[in-house]
C-alpha cells in the first residue's frame, strides 16, 4: 500500500504528483502489461542478454 503523508496546507496537486511517482516506481503497471500475453522463457532470456550487451556497450563508450 502506498502512503503519501500530507503536510498542513500542502497542495493536493503536489500530493497527487508524489503518489504517481511512487506508483510508477513500484512497477505494477509494467508487470500487468507483461502478464497480458505469455512470453516464452527463451525470448525473455534473449531480451535480457541483448539489453545487458547494450548497457555494457554504453558503459564502455563512457569510459
Amino acid at each position: 500500500m502506498i502512503v503519501i503523508p500530507l503536510k498542513e496546507g500542502e497542495n493536493i496537486d503536489r500530493a497527487l504528483k508524489k503518489f504517481k511517482r511512487k506508483f510508477e516506481k513500484t512497477g505494477i503497471i509494467k508487470e500487468l502489461r507483461a502478464r497480458q500475453a505469455f512470453k516464452k522463457p527463451s525470448v525473455s532470456n534473449r531480451e535480457q542478454k541483448l539489453r545487458a550487451v547494450y548497457v555494457q556497450h554504453l558503459q564502455q563508450q563512457e569510459d
